[in-house]
C-alpha cells in the first residue's frame, strides 16, 4: 500500500478533531496538503473513511471502523520509538565493575576490547580490588557486578561460576626450575618466593590448603597484588604462586604446583534480585565468551 505514517496521522488528527483547520493547525501543515494527505491514504485504502460537507466533516462507517485501527499502529509506533531511545541511552551509559586485579589484563582487557567495537560510546568503571572487598562493593550496589570468587556463600550475591584455575610458580625462563613440569609446594622451603599478603583472597585459599602440611614455602617479599607480584619475578627477586591465567606475555613460566593441587573459581558476582543494565548485560556476555575462548 502507497501510504506513510504522515498520512496516517493526518487522518487520525482530523477525525478526532472532526475539523480540517484544526487538524492542519495541530500538524503545523497547510489545509490543502492535510486534504492531500488524507487522499492518499484513501486511495490507498480504496475506501472512503470521511463525509465532507461545507460546514464539518464526519466519519462514515468504515472511517469509525478503521479509526481505532490507525490509534493503534500509531501508539504502537511511538512506544517502539520510545522503548528504543531508552535502549539506546542505556547501551551508551556507564558501567561500573569491580573485579581481582590478576583478570584485568588476561580476561577483562579482552573483554571490554570486543564490546567496545560493538558499542563504540560505552563508557566503563573498573575497580580492582580485593577479593573480600568486591563482595561488600557489590553488596552495597556500588558497581553493576563483580568478578572474583569466594562469592558462592554469601546470602545476597548470585555467583556464576565461569572457570576453574590451578595455581602454577610464576618463574623467569632462565630460572633453573623453569624446565620443570610440576612441582610441588613443599619444595618452595628452599626457593625465594614473592608472596601475596595476609588477608587476600589468593593468600588465603593457599594457607587453608597448605594448612596441614609441615613445610611451608620460604617467603622474601610480600605484596598486595598479583600484578606487583609478577612484576618483581620478572626483576628476578624469587619465584611466586599466582592463579594459571594471571601470567601473561612470554617472559614468565608457569609451572604446575602439585600435592596438593590448589584451585579457584573465577564468577560473576552480582547483588540478588538486581536487575543489570542492557550494557551490563551485553559486557557479561562478553566476559563468558573471552573465558570459553581462553579454555579452548
Amino acid at each position: 500500500m502507497n501510504f506513510d505514517i504522515a498520512d496516517l496521522k493526518a487522518f487520525v488528527a482530523v477525525a478526532e478533531l472532526a475539523s480540517f483547520k484544526r487538524a492542519a493547525e495541530l500538524l503545523h501543515i497547510s489545509q490543502p496538503a492535510l486534504s492531500r494527505r488524507v487522499e492518499k491514504l484513501e486511495q490507498a485504502l480504496s475506501l472512503k473513511l470521511l463525509e465532507r460537507t461545507t460546514r464539518k466533516v464526519e466519519l462514515n462507517a468504515m472511517g469509525r471502523v478503521f479509526l481505532p485501527r490507525a490509534q493503534h499502529v500509531l501508539a504502537e509506533l511511538e512506544a517502539s520509538l520510545i522503548g528504543m531511545t531508552e535502549l539506546n541511552e542505556r547501551l551508551h551509559g556507564l558501567v561500573t565493575i569491580a573485579c581481582i586485579p590478576s583478570v584485568v589484563d588476561t580476561v577483562v582487557a579482552s573483554a571490554i576490547y570486543q564490546i567496545k567495537k560493538q558499542f563504540p560510546r560505552i563508557r566503563l568503571r573498573i575497580l580492582d580490588q580485593p577479593a573480600a572487598d568486591i563482595l561488600l562493593t557489590v553488596a552495597r550496589s556500588e558497581v553493576d557486578f563483580g568478578i572474583g570468587y569466594l562469592g558462592a556463600s554469601e546470602p545476597d550475591l548470585d555467583f556464576e561460576e565461569l572457570a576453574s584455575e590451578s595455581f602454577v610458580l610464576a618463574c623467569r625462563k632462565d630460572h633453573p626450575l623453569a624446565t620443570r613440569s610440576s612441582i610441588s609446594w613443599s619444595e618452595l622451603a628452599h626457593q625465594d618466593c614473592v608472596t601475596q599478603a595476609q588477608g587476600s583472597g589468593n593468600r588465603l585459599l593457599i594457607d587453608q590448603a597448605l594448612s596441614n602440611t609441615i613445610t611451608q614455602p620460604h617467603w622474601v617479599c610480600e605484596v598486595q597484588h598479583v600484578p606487583s607480584l609478577l612484576s618483581l619475578v620478572r626483576r628476578g627477586v624469587g619465584v611466586g604462586a599466582v592463579p594459571q591465567h594471571a601470567i601473561s606475555g612470554n617472559d614468565l613460566c608457569g609451572i604446575p604446583l602439585v600435592e596438593p593441587q590448589v584451585l579457584r573459581s573465577i564468577g560473576l558476582i552480582s547483588r540478588r534480585g538486581k536487575a543489570l543494565s542492557a550494557m551490563a548485560q551485553e559486557l557479561q556476555r562478553a566476559l563468558r565468551l573471552v573465558h570459553t575462548q581462553q579454555l579452548n
